[in-house]
């Protein structure tokens, strides 16, 4: 393979579509031999038209660029000569290509035939865990060189070094692992099944390092630590020397120092603190450090739960670094995540077996090969997996269901994890793990002397995700449809035939589980309709076509839901009896295991649906609340039905209690109070009113950098239509954006208004120059809407509820945040309802004692977005006029740090904002 001639190749266009008008106005070429680059070939090419604004921005080449240009047909022969006898590879192979052929076809020359490699596809494959594959990032993960992204030249030469590198680690990877790739790689979209061929040829006979396998299928050697590793620990006693040791830019806090201070006298004493940590504090690391002392000086675990993944990240990799430098040797700090986060290896071999449907499955299943040579920990949560791919991740997780063989655990990943868990000074795990009753929490808590709670004030909304059950009609109808009937040739059908072929289940057996089936998913449908019908019936005349209601407003028949439960429930026990008989089988076709294995798959996810379903609508507990959701158009398809506790309370003093006086208590948050209701998250956490709330703040200059707008002259909220609004919460954005030439953030309560809000200003036209993304209309999670957005000069977010905290964006990335509305939770939202129903009886007025609470909460969150350092700089500018003009704005108010607050028209805001920036 090495003597094979490649030809890199990347282009810059006027757009996306030959078709519509659009020209190559950049072409690069990079030649590959024998895994060196030996050439490497680029021009400009006039267009023959205007080059929009947008792509003038994004790689730089202007108008002036190409006027000198040769048109296409000018270099064309010499192109196609380039790619003669070569394999084509390109960064999206689906672009370049169809591109360049049209403009070969334009200047009168043959399409180019031949094989292409994608190097999408390959780091996909080759780097499953990578955030983003455009090519800036993957260049810049792989440490890659890319001075200018977007410029044809540069970005054809990293796509090269991209090649070359993807495919000398696919050259690392075992033979085993390098076979199965290519047994699936001619499904792929590109022509890497020759690159595994040769790969595979190449390697059968070389030697290669060992490595551990399951069943086949290669791993990575796990280091399992001794139970007492030898090493020396200085326990860290000068806090500033060492931080400053740590942190070349430190700057020092007095209120950090306190804060760890607090900390350390909390776990000496097993004692509870409360603490509400400002942003910029330096709090991960002020509470890693003495937590690390503690571990090492007492022999007893410290263990730390936080919220969000990204979190638990940074500690483990980054801090921990730092934590170990400091006390001298590595700290053992140990990951564990619910059993639902890791692969189940079994599940994944009798996978393997099988034919894939689909080209997303393919690929995943090819990705889990690849990251099963490169995981430590066997968390799916690493992988970076289509929507489609994550149906094969959700069929290869871990499940409570079924228990491991001895052999099975020797290679587990989450026994894995326990082992590390029982041997580390420091556990980190997560808030839902610690509060789920099914956690193993015994062996893993025997040795934790102190708990620390971050980003605390989340541990209400990770309780209740704890016990929130959902019912989803598209959902079921799917599960039902995999399962079928004989007719159907679905997995029934296969189970069907194997137990005639095997003999593990007679035949009335079988027709049985099938006559249930029949029952209880016509009960369903005849269930679903009626639900529609009364949803329908309430909102008749609503001018929403999405609602939402309670569902204890709608009347329906329970007695038929119990039917339908009942037959579900016989139809679970009758199958879980057949797959008894099925898995005592010893002699068994691989196939006939798939279809052994796929039936207790979907009989567990039957299991799963069958609980919700009896809590929402057949034994609902008085102390939670269900509602239901549909789209008045699409009924009964549209509907969805949730369930939720009412209160957390008991769920969270379930976990605290045992310990409490017994073990350190530590809850830390960025914001833990208001200042009308002081005690509003901890009460909901039950924590004792005895146990003070400690507040630490970076000093007054730390918010220096800041400005507060109130836009005064914004139409009243309440008293104009939602479309008025929205056009002037439309112009306001754009003269903002255009002011602060982009890096705003644009924060609504309202998924609906925001998509209102961008189509209107993408309407006007004002903002072309600037790339929008937006929260539910562009595609990607919100880490890779975040990432996005910091990439562009130029560039706008507006994002809803996941945006208003837990995002960092530190110095200039950032200059702008603009509240649309103040974050109240709609009145009409139903747990909303009906927990202010349960408060009022209580003789409590629920708008000042939950609404307002919450909503100035997120709005803190809100604003910590906007500074992380002493030297950031920004502007939090709200739109909605509630904040001066009603009684309660000055909640808000005082939640914010003290810094200038300018109540002022739109135009005197935008004057005001542009001589602040020139004198900046």
């Amino acid at each position: 393979m090495n003597t094979q001639k490649y030809v890199v190749v990347d282009i810059e266009t006027t757009g996306h579509s030959p078709a519509k008008g659009d020209r190559i106005i950049q072409i690069a070429m990079v030649t590959i031999e024998n895994d060196l680059i030996i050439d490497t070939y680029s021009e400009f090419i006039n267009p023959k038209r205007k080059i929009p604004a947008f792509i003038e921005d994004l790689t730089g080449i202007s108008d002036a660029d190409v006027r000198d240009a040769l048109p296409f047909e000018s270099h064309a022969a010499d192109i196609f000569e380039r790619m003669e006898n070569a394999i084509f590879v390109a960064h999206n192979t689906n672009f370049d290509l169809p591109f360049l052929q049209a403009e070969l076809t334009r200047s009168g020359l043959p399409k180019w035939q031949g094989l292409t490699m994608d190097t999408v596809e390959m780091a996909r494959l080759m780097y499953p865990t990578a955030f983003s594959y455009k090519l800036q990032d993957i260049a810049s993960v792989l440490g890659i060189p890319l001075e200018s992204a977007h410029r044809a030249d540069d970005d054809a030469l990293a796509t090269a070094h991209l090649f070359l590198k993807a495919k000398e680690q696919f050259g690392r990877l075992p033979y085993e692992t390098l076979s199965l790739l290519h047994k699936r790689s001619f499904q792929l979209k590109s022509d890497l099944s020759r690159l595994f061929f040769e790969l595979t040829q190449s390697k059968r006979s070389a030697k290669e390092e060992p490595c551990e396998r399951y069943q086949g299928i290669p791993l990575k050697k796990r280091h399992v630590p001794a139970e007492k590793e030898a090493a020396h620990y200085t326990p860290v006693r000068e806090w500033e020397t060492a931080l400053e040791r740590a942190f070349p830019q430190f700057e020092r806090r007095q209120s950090q120092f306190d804060m760890m201070a607090s900390i350390e006298g909390a776990m000496a004493d097993r004692g509870e603190r409360v603490i509400e940590a400002s942003t910029g504090m330096g709090k991960t690391i002020g509470y890693l450090l003495p937590a690390v002392n503690h571990a090492v000086e007492t022999g007893r675990q410290v263990l730390i739960s936080t919220y969000t993944t990204h979190l638990q990240d940074q500690i483990v990799q980054k801090e921990g670094r730092i934590v170990s430098e400091l006390v001298g040797a590595p700290v053992r700090i140990s990951l564990i995540k619910g059993l639902s986060h890791y692969i189940d290896l079994q599940r994944f071999a009798e996978l393997l077996h099988g034919e894939d449907e689909s080209y997303d499955e393919t690929f995943t299943i090819m990705q889990v090969l690849i990251w099963l040579n490169l995981t430590e920990t066997g968390d799916l949560s690493e992988l970076n997996v289509s929507s489609g791919g994550q149906f094969v991740l959700d069929k290869i997780r871990r499940s409570h269901l079924r228990k491991l063989t001895q052999s099975e655990k020797r290679y587990d990943f989450y026994e894995y994890a326990l082992i590390g868990a029982k041997n580390a000074h420091i556990i980190v795990t997560n808030h839902s793990f610690l509060l789920n009753q099914r956690s193993p929490l015994a062996k893993i808590l025997s040795g934790v002397d102190a708990f620390i709670w971050d980003e605390a004030h989340q541990v209400v909304r990770a309780a209740v995700a704890q016990h929130e059950k959902t019912f989803v009609y598209t959902q079921w109808k799917y599960v039902f449809g995999q399962i079928g009937t004989f007719d159907d040739q679905q997995l029934f059908a296969k189970m069907y035939r194997v137990a005639e072929r095997t003999g593990f289940s007679t035949v009335p057996e079988m027709l049985k589980l099938e006559a249930l089936f029949n029952k209880f998913t016509a009960l369903f449908d005849e269930a679903a309709t009626l639900l529609g019908a009364e949803f329908s019936n309430k909102f008749q005349g609503s001018r929403h076509k999405k609602c939402a209601s309670l569902l204890s407003e709608l009347p329906y028949e329970k007695p038929r839901f119990m039917e339908l439960l009942r037959f579900l429930n016989e139809w679970i026990d009758l199958s879980q009896l057949v797959l008894q008989k099925a898995e005592r089988l010893t002699e068994t076709s691989m196939d006939d295991k798939l279809t052994i294995s796929d039936w207790r798959f979907w009989t567990e996810e039957m299991m799963v649906k069958a609980v919700e379903f009896s809590e929402i609508f057949v034994f609902p507990l008085e102390d939670e609340v269900s509602w239901i959701e549909g789209d008045l158009r699409s009924l009964p398809t549209s509907l969805s039905l949730y369930k939720q506790p009412f209160e957390v309370t008991s769920i969270v003093q379930r976990f605290v209690e045992p310990h409490r006086g017994k073990k350190a208590l530590i809850w830390l948050s960025g914001t833990m109070s208001v200042p009308s209701n002081e005690r509003f998250i901890v009460n909901q956490l039950g924590i004792p009113n005895s146990v003070p709330i400690s507040k630490f703040t970076p000093p007054p200059e730390f918010y220096q950098g800041a400005r507060v707008f109130i836009v005064d002259d914004m139409p009243d909220i309440q008293q104009v239509s939602q479309g008025d609004y929205i056009e002037s919460v439309a112009d306001a954005v754009i003269q903002t954006v255009l002011v602060t030439e982009g890096r705003c953030f644009v924060l609504f309560t309202s998924q609906d208004m925001l998509r209102k809000t961008v189509d209107l200003i993408q309407d006007t036209g004002l903002l072309d120059d600037y790339m929008l993304f937006a929260q539910g209309m562009t595609s990607g999670s919100r880490m890779k809407l975040l990432k996005s957005f910091q990439r562009f000069q130029k560039s706008v977010l507006f994002g809803t509820n996941s945006f208003w905290e837990g995002v960092d964006v530190p110095g200039d990335a950032l200059r702008a945040v603009i509240v649309v509305r103040l974050p109240f939770t709609s009145p009409d939202e139903p747990v909303f309802k009906a927990r202010s129903e349960v408060i009022a009886k209580e003789g409590i007025n629920p708008f000042l004692q939950y609404a307002l609470p919450e909503a100035v909460l997120r709005l803190r969150q809100g604003f910590g977005r906007l500074i992380r350092s002493k030297n950031d700089q920004g502007l939090f500018i709200v739109l909605d006029r509630r904040i001066e003009t009603k009684s309660y704005g000055i909640e808000f108010l005082n939640a914010l740090p003290k810094v200038k607050v300018l109540k002022v028209s739109l135009e005197k805001m935008v004057t005001d904002i542009e001589h602040w920036y020139n004198k900046q």
